[in-house]
Parts: structure tokens; sequence; C-alpha cells
């Protein structure tokens, strides 16, 4: 009998075909070369799949002594969105960007990691691959969500954990998907309109052509399969006592952020949580500068 290629689980991503992702791995790399020169690649083989990992400075010999920063981005993207952080965090510490199985990226996911405790999982094999015992984890969005998991399940190599806009706080509403879908479309209006939509949907990605073309060549190439998370119950963050430092764009549509700066110091003791004024769901894109300032301050105090 001929032999038959095994379907893909369902809830693992995929590429369409090699010569998308070949598309959007170009793509990713011109938005690679917007940040900081990566130091390194590696692989990391997990229980989940291959993981892959970019590496930045620091050159000082003192600097490179501080415990480390590891970064997890957002769904639907990769380790490039770092781009307007990765020479701020470089220059002080190593840092780690990594491609989350599921996402587009160079990351090969072959088991789902989209329940809570195999997603702690994942990223603990992940650490101790990279043979870090001890590190500063920064998440955006979905990667926030993974962050803040990681605090409350697996916290023993966290010496903090920044979130960013993140998930895991409360359930994304249909506001947050109407946003996306509406960013989404505005990367086809003309040039001449992308200013004018980039302003009115807090959307960076319409007004840097590298970012919109990744961001397009990766809905075409690759398929996510893993459902939303659900976000951690109070009892749950209630358990954390890693420091925590929460960033929340003041016009975000993932999440209330007033609710959320006064909700979660009173969960979690200690917490830091502040606004960013003038921006929605990417604050350290938008106002890379002022992000970057206010994580490396709380990064070096703890």
């Amino acid at each position: 009998m001929p032999e038959t290629t095994p379907r893909p689980q369902a809830d693992v991503g995929r590429y369409v075909n090699e010569t998308l992702r070949d598309r959007y791995f170009a793509a990713c790399d011109a938005v690679y070369a917007l940040g900081a020169p990566a130091f390194a690649e590696m692989d990391v083989e997990t229980s989940a799949g291959t993981t892959h990992v970019y590496r930045y400075g620091p050159t000082d010999a003192a600097a490179q002594s501080r415990t480390p920063v590891v970064l997890v981005h957002g769904a639907g993207s990769c380790s490039a969105m770092w781009y307007p952080n990765t020479a701020a965090l470089s220059a002080e510490r190593p840092v780690y960007a990594i491609d989350t199985p599921g996402d587009p990226g160079r990351s090969v996911q072959r088991e789902p990691i989209h329940r809570p405790e195999r997603a702690a999982q994942w990223l603990d094999e992940t650490l101790t691959g990279l043979g870090l015992d001890r590190v500063h984890l920064i998440g955006s969005s979905y990667g926030g969500w993974l962050a803040l998991n990681q605090a409350h399940r697996r916290p023993e190599r966290l010496a903090s954990v920044t979130l960013l806009d993140p998930g895991g706080l409360e359930k994304v509403g249909l506001r947050f998907f109407v946003w996306i879908f509406a960013s989404l479309f505005a990367t086809f209006a003309p040039k001449a309109l992308r200013p004018r939509l980039a302003a009115w949907l807090e959307q960076p990605v319409l007004i840097v052509p590298e970012l919109r073309t990744m961001i397009r060549s990766g809905v075409r190439a690759y398929r996510i399969r893993r459902p939303a998370p659900l976000p951690l119950l109070e009892d749950e963050l209630r358990t954390i006592r890693t420091p925590l430092h929460l960033l929340l764009g003041k016009r975000s549509l993932l999440v209330h952020p007033q609710r959320q700066v006064e909700r979660v110091p009173h969960l979690i003791p200690g917490a830091r949580a502040e606004i960013v004024s003038n921006t929605g769901h990417g604050p350290q894109i938008d106002h890379a500068a002022q992000t970057n300032t206010q994580m490396l301050h709380f990064i070096n105090n703890n």
C-alpha cells in the first residue's frame, strides 16, 4: 500500500508550504535588521518541539555576568517584534529572544503547549536547555500570559516578570478581535492613508514597512491552531511572589487598564503597575524609549 503523510495534530501550528515560509523568514530578517544584531542563534530541543532562540549582547564583561533577560513575543508574531528593545536591553545584560512554538517563527512545534501546565513545562525546558538558572522574564500580549503562567506554576528560575499589555488578566473581548481584524485589513490600504489609519487604530505596524510586510507574510504563511488561553483565576494570581511589573497601554483593547492597575497590586503583593499614555496594545513598539527605561529600571532593582 502507498505511504500516507500523517495528518498534523489539530492544535499544532504549521506553515502552509515552504515557499510561503521562506518569504516570511525573509520578511522577518528585514525586521531583525532594524534592531541590534544577534550575537548568536541556537535551537533548544524540548518535549514540545524545537525552540529557536536569538542571543543579544552585551560586549561589556561586567554586564555579561548579570542575570539575563528572556523575551517572549505576542501571538501571530516572532521574536523579531522586539527590534525596538533589543539594543537598549542588551546594552546592560544578556538577552535571549524566544520564538514560541505554535506561532510563525523558526521554532518547530511537535506537541501542543496551550494548556497552562504544558506551557510552563515547555518554557522551563527551554530555559534549562539554554543553561539559565535565573532570568528576568518579559512577555508581551500572549507572551504576557506565558510569563504570568510561569510566575504562577514554575517561578523558581524567575528573578522578575515584566508584563506588557498581557493576556491572562481578563477574558479577551470582542473589541480586541475587531481591532486585530481591522488592523490586518488596514495593511492593504493605500500608502497615503496608512499614517491616519495607524493613528486611529494605534497600530504601528501600518507605518513601519518591514513590520507590515512581516505581519502580512505571517498571516499567509502560518496557521495557528491553539485556542485562546483563559485568564488566571484570582486565587492563582494570589500565589505569585515573583517581583512583577505590569505596563499597560492607556487605550488598550485587550484589557481594561485602570481596572487592572488597581486590581493586580491588590492580588499580587508588591506588584508594580503603570499605564503608558498615548498608546494602545504595543507600548514597547510605539513608545520604545520610555518603555525600555521603565523595564530596565524595574529589572535593575530586582
